[in-house]
């Protein structure tokens, strides 16, 4: 599974630690930025090409995940969730990340980097990565509901 990366300034150190980190886990990773500690950059910049290509890889039947990052990891979300097919979750507890992969089928998933330790936030990925969709009928069916929304108002 491809993991896609990106971050603004506020979560630039962070994205870096990550990267080693899902190196360790044995995930193939891609980094759209940012490159460089630059206090003046702009988070949409580097987060739609994340959920962009997140998308592309699911639409084509591929296996994709997401991982963005800010200083609280809101803005990344909206940005993230306004890209056709994304259902990004901001997550600072092992037990949202849980529930957003099963639960909602999340395919990025939004960081804070100044809520979250370095510790806790390896244990969120990690469980965020390895947790699948539960499958059961009532989340398949809720999702679907959001999907036909977007469709029927987004035209």
């Amino acid at each position: 599974m491809k993991i896609y990366i990106g971050s603004d300034h506020g979560g630039y150190q962070l994205k870096e630690e990550l990267k080693k980190y899902l190196s360790e886990l044995g995930y193939e990773t891609e980094d759209m930025g940012g490159h460089e500690l630059n206090p003046e950059d702009d988070y949409p910049d580097f987060i739609f090409p994340v959920a962009e290509n997140v998308a592309l890889r699911v639409a084509q039947g591929e296996h994709a995940m997401g991982i963005v990052i800010g200083r609280s990891g809101n803005g990344e979300v909206i940005a993230a969730n306004k890209v056709k097919g994304i259902r990004a979750a901001l997550c600072t507890t092992k037990a949202m990340a849980r529930h957003a992969r099963e639960h909602n089928d999340a395919n990025i998933l939004s960081l804070g980097a100044d809520v979250i330790d370095a510790k806790g936030v390896k244990e969120i990925v990690k469980v965020f990565l390895e947790t699948p969709f539960s499958n059961e009928e009532r989340h398949k069916r809720r999702l679907q509901k959001i999907d036909d929304y977007e469709i029927a108002h987004n035209k």
